[in-house]
């Protein structure tokens, strides 16, 4: 079996055109739209994600404004960075580029956000809507993966009740932005869903727990983990990993799934570059779109 590649890239066309459109009805409906990224260190995976983000955000006549903070800022200077951008009424949206430093609290960090600039999805309100099926906003990441295994599944030509009510979905990772909701997202759709992380392939047992999936989503942030003795044939596998590997070659960016063994066992598979990134930009732009309309009427509360 040769995997069929899922690209993101032609995904992502038909996207951007949606998205377009939501950037022009704001306009039309005169209302200001920017997003305001945030990152703390110069961790190689929060710099190219930035750059994305500003790629995309100037594609589609979005202001973007970047605030990066030293790799030794404490927690008061990090939060009272997001503090002035929640008070910043030109400012639509916030997002928090991760890895943080080890040294940050995440919880907290995300915590300090306004709700309805949390284009991420990761302040406890959003969470708590996401897991009672109301979402504000949903993770950019885990949305975008099942935007492209839901296209996946209506291309195939496949019934998308019986695909998920019949298929176990294994989750690799736990992040707070992309694990959980991904987890979340699953069980919406009725699916049976497993979540693991780094202490299941510690002791051994990871492949024990994807071999049994019909879908695997991985996002460990672990260079090519996934191998083709972790998964059987005929599994669905969506990469979310983006990882700068140095070698002989220079620098070259994969995914958490190695891409050239894997191809060889998966129903379907998405690469590294070109899979879910693309769509992710997408995502976050999106979310943009929404949070500037919830903060043109800040009592608003509806759920998106």
């Amino acid at each position: 079996m040769t995997a069929q590649i899922i690209d993101g890239r032609k995904l992502a066309d038909t996207l951007k055109v949606t998205v377009a459109q939501e950037v022009s009805a704001l306009a039309s409906d005169g209302i200001d739209c920017r997003l305001a990224t945030l990152s703390v260190g110069d961790d190689n995976r929060a710099a190219l994600y930035e750059r994305r983000i500003a790629a995309t955000a100037a594609e589609l006549n979005v202001a973007h404004t970047h605030i990066g903070l030293a790799g030794d800022a404490g927690p008061t200077e990090v939060i009272e960075a997001i503090t002035t951008l929640n008070n910043d009424p030109a400012i639509s949206a916030i997002l928090i580029l991760r890895p943080l430093p080890e040294h940050l609290d995440e919880a907290q960090v995300f915590g300090a956000l306004a709700p309805l600039k949390d284009v991420d999805g990761v302040h406890p309100e959003n969470v708590g809507l996401l897991a009672l099926g109301t979402p504000r906003f949903v993770s950019p990441t885990a949305a975008s993966a099942f935007h492209a295994l839901d296209e996946w599944i209506e291309q195939s030509g496949i019934d998308s009740r019986d695909f998920y009510h019949n298929a176990l979905i294994v989750v690799v990772g736990r992040s707070a932005n992309v694990g959980k909701p991904a987890l979340l997202l699953a069980l919406q759709r009725q699916a049976a869903a497993e979540s693991v992380d780094e202490w299941v392939n510690r002791g051994g047992q990871l492949g024990w727990h994807t071999r049994h999936a019909d879908v695997l989503i991985v996002a460990a942030g672990s260079p090519e983990l996934i191998r083709a003795e972790h998964i059987r044939e005929g599994t669905v596998v969506l990469d979310v990993g983006i990882n700068a590997v140095h070698d002989t070659g220079g620098v070259r960016i994969v995914g958490d799934v190695d891409f050239a063994q894997v191809r060889s066992r998966a129903r379907a598979l998405t690469p590294v570059p070109g899979g879910i990134g693309p769509l992710t930009d997408l995502w976050v732009i999106r979310n943009t779109t929404v949070a500037a309309r919830l903060n043109r009427s800040p009592d608003n509360r509806e759920t998106h």
